[in-house]
């Protein structure tokens, strides 16, 4: 039995980037002929593209976690590593997408329409794209950047021209089955219908398509019932058909006051797309009234008398039978015009164009504040000094050193020099903390020693780690200075 699921959570998780390759070309008679390490391929992204042949969200019911391919390592003699493989995920038209908090990221219409659900990491630079005046042959290469994760919710918003919204066997998929080709659960009991259904009618030359929505009932707009669930398919109908039912036998219910009760639930609804491409509110949509049932005769006498209260409202009123057919052929053609209407007067919008915003060249590219974890400590944030901790090889000095010359030349130091730091204070980047040395020169004015090092971390006045661990206690007032010189 087929499933219809219009709302999931799936976990997707873009590729890693590869690393980079640190490699000294060797020849027959040249054993030093520079550096050629590759760069790492970068991760592939995933995507969601909207696919009209996909209906439903059934796939990631089943298969909620998506990952895409991770970027290869580069290669000596100048090899690139290759690039992961992205991963397209197709999604039904009037697909939206949100983040775990509920803020909508996207709202997918239109086939071909393109998130980018996660991004991949950018591979790491080989030590022949490293190479400079001071580091003429590094001895160290960039790790590739993590892949981007994340926990997205898929809900599906039902595309359709006009919906049917009534109470629970009011006939609407009955209605569905003879106007169109679509063949829905019909029962003699309520909510047989527990997920929408789509039908494609044909009527005068045109084509439009029709969503039973399933049977709402009072407080549906608070939750009540599935009420929220159903209410989310008609945002993007432009006309809502009332199917009412006129040869119900429940005490208390008559065709007006079910209409009543419905638009009530409608006015309380407010659809949570800001843009619905101009539709508004359910409140404000055009509307059109079906009684249906009128082959029973009771059914037919109800309809004579509430007929004419109806018609005072300015809506259509149809008379109709799904079962003998009666009132079809003038409630489609009707139908048809009132679409034909609401597309001449709302045209399709045009494609989104994308937009780029660049950075201001002055804009702070990081920020530094104090640790309120490690008294005397400092936080730097930014998305530069956090992709270089995460690049960096920390069991390479040469590396290491490297990282500080580019903090250097960001004016890191410099600002944590504004703010008081002290020589030896603990400075956390991303989940890196390391004692802060401010007098460390730059790259440029050192000489370099072998690959892979770096003389201005082999220095002999330089503090082991026993030292600076001894001295953080002293800071911190955990022993004093007399048991510090012992």
């Amino acid at each position: 039995m087929s499933r219809f699921v219009d709302r999931v959570t799936i976990h997707v998780a873009a590729g890693n980037g590869g690393h980079g390759c640190s490699s000294v070309h060797r020849e027959k008679f040249k054993p030093l002929g520079g550096p050629d390490g590759g760069d790492g391929g970068n991760g592939g992204s995933v995507r969601l593209v909207v696919d009209p042949q996909v209906h439903t969200l059934l796939d990631f019911h089943f298969r909620p976690h998506a990952k895409a391919g991770n970027g290869k390592p580069g290669m000596g003699d100048n090899r690139d590593g290759a690039n992961g493989e992205d991963l397209v995920l197709a999604v039904p038209d009037g697909t939206v997408v949100l983040d775990a908090a509920g803020t909508i990221l996207a709202d997918l219409v239109g086939a071909g329409t393109t998130f980018d659900a996660a991004q991949g990491g950018r591979g790491g630079l080989g030590n022949a794209a490293l190479a400079s005046r001071a580091r003429k042959a590094p001895g160290f290469a960039l790790l590739g950047e993590e892949g981007q994760h994340r926990d997205l919710v898929l809900e599906l918003k039902s595309v359709a021209d006009v919906g049917l919204v009534g109470f629970p066997s009011a006939g609407k998929s009955s209605l569905v089955s003879v106007l169109s080709a679509a063949k829905p659960k019909i029962a003699d009991y309520p909510f047989t219908t527990l997920q929408p259904n789509l039908g494609v009618v044909q009527a005068a030359g045109d084509v439009f398509t029709i969503a039973d929505v399933p049977g709402l009932i009072p407080g549906a707009s608070t939750g009540r019932g599935l009420g929220l669930d159903f209410l989310r398919h008609l945002e993007r109908c432009a006309v809502l058909a009332h199917v009412v039912d006129c040869a119900t036998l429940e005490p208390g219910r008559d065709p007006v006051s079910d209409i009543d009760a419905l638009e009530a639930e409608l006015a309380a609804y407010q659809p949570a797309l800001d843009t619905d491409h101009g539709l508004g509110d359910l409140a404000q949509r055009p509307r059109v009234v079906i009684l249906n049932k009128i082959d029973v005769p009771d059914a037919a006498d109800l309809a004579d008398l509430v007929e004419p209260e109806l018609a005072q409202r300015g809506w259509p009123v149809y008379r109709i039978s799904a079962v003998t057919h009666q009132g079809l052929r003038e409630l489609t053609n009707a139908l048809a015009r009132m679409v034909a209407h609401y597309r001449e007067a709302h045209p399709k919008p045009a494609a989104r164009r994308t937009v780029i915003r660049p950075k201001a060249i002055d804009e702070a590219q990081f920020a530094v504040t104090p640790d309120p974890a490690i008294d005397g400590g400092f936080v730097v944030t930014g998305a530069r000094p956090e992709r270089w901790i995460a690049q960096t090889q920390f069991d390479n000095d040469e590396a290491v050193g490297y990282l500080a010359d580019r903090l250097n030349r960001l004016g890191v130091e410099d600002e944590l020099m504004r703010l008081g730091a002290r020589p030896g204070a603990p400075v956390t980047i991303g989940d890196m903390t390391f004692d802060w040395e401010p007098t460390t020169p730059m790259g440029d004015d050192v000489p370099i020693t072998g690959r892979g090092t770096d003389i201005r971390l082999d220095r002999s006045d330089r503090m082991g780690a026993a030292e600076r661990k001894q001295a953080r206690r002293v800071r911190r007032g955990l022993v004093d200075d007399t048991e510090a010189d012992e």
